[in-house]
Order: structure tokens, then sequence, then C-alpha cells
């Protein structure tokens, strides 16, 4: 078994990083550069940098803070956001980006998943899904969660591993910000039902949140934003915690 991974995420817009709670009400976090190093130099096992704003208003993500970014960093690093094309795909790699990141777009076009992973390898694309526990399941969201599609998240989530997704980045809206805990449930069925690492993101708010993501939610990896934005939660504690609690992780 591969160690558990620690991922901070960078939120983007405007060039700076935001975070809100259920996918709104935004605030400023910082700059993306100098909270990459301070990350990079805490131990996280990897950075995730998304331009959350990129596809709902149809620009490209920042090639620029993606190269200032991966030049202040030595950890693997994903990107996402504003991503409709093989080219953009390319682009960002080119800039410093280890993977990148699809949502909207790989609903919009699912070949896209395919032709990514046949060009640069599955390694290389991480299937994102914003999805929602409404009245009848949980459903998927596109544009920064403001558009529901008849996809459940875990058909969805199936078929961009059988499209060649490397990894499945789940967000679940209903947790997003309100720090009480990962969708701990759907994460162990994605976890049961797929064979490729699946990443928690959603609800992270006290150290006892991440056992809980590993132990009961099976996850490979947990992503959070304002519990390390904001210093409540500072990884190199966080990781000595999970450690003592059995959790296998780089320290």
């Amino acid at each position: 078994m591969n160690p558990k991974r620690i991922i901070p995420c960078l939120d983007m817009k405007d060039g700076r990083v935001v975070k809100g709670v259920n996918f709104v009400n935004m605030r400023d976090a910082g700059d993306p550069v100098e909270l990459g190093r301070i990350y990079s130099e805490q131990g996280a096992d990897e950075l995730v940098l998304l331009d959350i704003s990129a596809t709902h208003e149809g620009r490209k993500t920042f090639t620029d803070v993606v190269s200032r970014v991966a030049a202040a960093i030595s950890i693997p690093f994903t990107v996402g956001g504003g991503i409709h094309e093989l080219s953009d795909v390319g682009r960002l790699l080119d800039a410093g980006a280890n993977k990148v990141s699809l949502n909207s777009a790989a609903l919009r076009n699912p070949q896209l998943i395919n032709d990514i992973a046949a060009r640069y390898g599955s390694q290389a694309c991480v299937a994102a899904i914003d999805a929602r526990l409404d009245a009848d399941g949980w459903y998927c969201y596109v544009s920064g969660g403001r558009v529901r599609v008849e996809r459940t998240l875990f058909d969805w989530a199936r078929e961009a591993q059988e499209r060649g997704a490397g990894e499945i980045l789940f967000t679940s809206m209903d947790h997003d910000g309100v720090k009480q805990g990962f969708p701990n449930e759907a994460l162990a069925r994605l976890a049961d039902e797929l064979s490729i690492p699946v990443i928690a993101s959603g609800g992270a708010g006290a150290r006892e949140h991440f056992v809980d993501a590993f132990r009961l939610g099976k996850a490979d990896a947990a992503l959070a934003a304002s519990v390390f934005h904001f210093g409540e939660i500072r990884i190199p504690e966080l990781k000595q915690y999970l450690a003592a609690e059995g959790i296998d992780v780089r320290l």
C-alpha cells in the first residue's frame, strides 16, 4: 500500500487564492506562489491549483501563474480549470504541471480523457468530480457547481476510470468549507468500486477528519484548503498526528 497523501488545494480567482463555503462567499487567502512554496517546504505530498472561474468565464488557466508556482515547489503539481482541448493540457504540462485536473470539460466531452491518457499517460489525468447529494442521489455538477448534469457520481467515476483517468478527485459540494468532516460513506463506495486512487475533498476541519477519510472513507489522499491557508492545521503536525494514529504517511 502506498502512503496516504496530504494535498493542499489552491483555488485561484483573478490571480489570488480564495476560499469559500459550499462554493460561494469567497474570501482572499493569499498569493498562490507563496502558498505553494510554503506547503512544499512544510512537507505536503502534492499541490493542486484550480482556476475556479476559468470554465465559467470561458478563460484559460493562467499559464504564467502555473510556471511561477512550479518553479517554487519540489512536489507533484496538478492544475485544473479552463481545460477544453488537448492543446490546453500540453500548455500546462509544458508550464510545469505534472498532472491536469478535468471536471466540466470531461463531462461535456468524455473522449478528452481518452485522448489525454493516450497522449500523456493516465498518470497525467485526474478526473475531478464536484457532486452533491440531492434528493435522488449523488449527482455531478459543472461550471463551478452551478449546473447539474444527469450523471451520478458513481457511474461517472467508473466511466472516467474506464476511459483512462489515473485518479478521481471527489469534492462534496455539501461538505465544502463546512469543516464537519469528509463524505466518508460516498468515499468508501468509490474506493470499493474503483481500482484507481480516490482523493477526498470537501469537509476538512480537524485532524480527526483526515483519519476518518483514510480509515472510514478508504481514501488514498485527502485534499484541504482553508484549514491550511488560515493556519488552523499545519501540515507537519497533521502528519505527525496521522502517524501516531497508525496512518502510513511520508514524514
